[in-house]
């Protein structure tokens, strides 16, 4: 039935039954405000469970004639749909103060309806005689939620499954073509052509090793020191035919970084060590080139030094190759100043990225010397 306001003090806009001395229930108006201004199902109940109020939220997801909730019990609320054993004990138990209805979770069931998955909880209101006690319950539909919950794990169970056969597609694919790089290494009879053709085999051989350190990977971050092992150990097999007269040694911390920057920092390495290689052992020469890289908090530094003849004179002003300019290039994107020293002997390249530096502009590194 409908309520009108009264000096009394009753609520509108919920379903109440009568109650001869409301008039004076102060406790009881104040509960009756919160259920008729909540915007979430609320029920309101006597201690022998019978309804005292419902809000109209209650009502209107439920399907709820407002009329009908006078003075009837819990159980027979609708179409019988509430009478729920478990949850009518649990109710009867918190208003005797023997349990706590916090979180309980039924399945509610309607005829003609999609079953629901409701999550209740359940106050215990004492009034100032300590006999009158009332129950507070809210209602929520965690229906649609769950359903959402199980579909985003579905879809990432499915996207987990995509992307591991990505990953397989993407690793044979670089496969073949360092393959077909190296065949036509071999086929060819320009040393130049021979050597850009080994250039673009490394190169694509660095981004295939990040690519297996990343499939190896559980979080989508790359650990440095086994990237940059494998790596390195991928260009000497390809490019070093003595390693008792060549050797490249790593020496990396435990950093741990992202993908992209793994991916820019990987290609680095290669220029460089590629450059080393090229330039610094003439005449096979022997010597040694190491790999180094060092993080404390966001700085790091990323070293590639050799013993070998160092730098010519003007090198410093000779016009980059290209694989100067793909280290110069990955350098800015990486906010790190690029040092090239003297190492006496050979030569060592340093990238470094210090937090207070990181916004000085590539042009005022000092580049690379010998053009690749």
């Amino acid at each position: 039935m409908a309520f009108v306001s009264r000096a009394s003090g009753v609520q509108k806009g919920v379903a109440m039954a009568p109650q001869p001395d409301l008039h004076s229930d102060v406790t009881l108006n104040l509960a009756l405000a919160v259920v008729a201004s909540s915007t979430a199902p609320l029920l309101l109940l006597n201690g022998d469970l019978t309804l005292v109020a419902a809000s109209k939220s209650f009502c209107r997801a439920f399907q709820i004639d407002p009329v009908s909730v006078q003075n009837k019990p819990l159980r027979e609320l609708g179409e019988g749909e509430w009478n729920v054993p478990q949850l009518t004990s649990l109710l009867k138990a918190t208003a005797a103060g023997q349990a706590a209805v916090d979180g309980y979770e039924i399945d509610l069931r309607r005829a003609g309806h999609a079953d629901r998955r409701l999550v209740l909880n359940a106050q215990k209101l004492v009034y100032g005689d300590g006999e009158r006690v009332r129950l507070l319950v809210s209602v929520l539909d965690v229906t649609d939620a769950r359903i959402a919950a199980k579909l985003k794990d579905e879809l990432l169970k499915e996207k987990a499954v995509l992307l591991q056969e990505l990953q397989h597609r993407v690793a044979n694919s670089l496969q073949i073509i360092a393959s077909v790089l190296m065949q036509s290494a071999h086929k060819v009879r320009s040393e130049e052509a021979r050597s850009h053709l080994h250039d673009a085999h490394q190169r694509v051989m660095s981004v295939a090793s990040l690519q297996h350190q990343l499939a190896a990977s559980a979080t989508g971050d790359v650990e440095l020191r086994p990237y940059f092992t494998a790596l390195c150990e991928s260009i000497g097999a390809s490019m070093i035919r003595d390693h008792k007269q060549l050797s490249l040694e790593v020496d990396i911390d435990d950093s741990v970084t992202n993908a992209d920057v793994s991916v820019s920092l990987g290609l680095i390495v290669t220029e460089l060590v590629i450059n080393a290689l090229k330039h610094a052992f003439p005449g096979d020469r022997n010597g040694k080139i190491k790999v180094g890289y060092h993080s404390s908090g966001p700085n790091w530094t990323l070293q590639v030094s050799d013993n070998g003849v160092g730098m010519a004179k003007g090198s410093a002003l000779a016009k980059p190759g290209l694989g100067t300019s793909i280290v110069q290039a990955l350098s800015a994107q990486l906010h790190g100043i690029i040092k090239v020293a003297d190492a006496n002997p050979g030569t060592s390249v340093s990238i470094a990225h210090l937090q207070l530096a990181a916004v000085k502009v590539a042009s005022d590194a000092i580049p690379v010397g010998s053009a690749v």
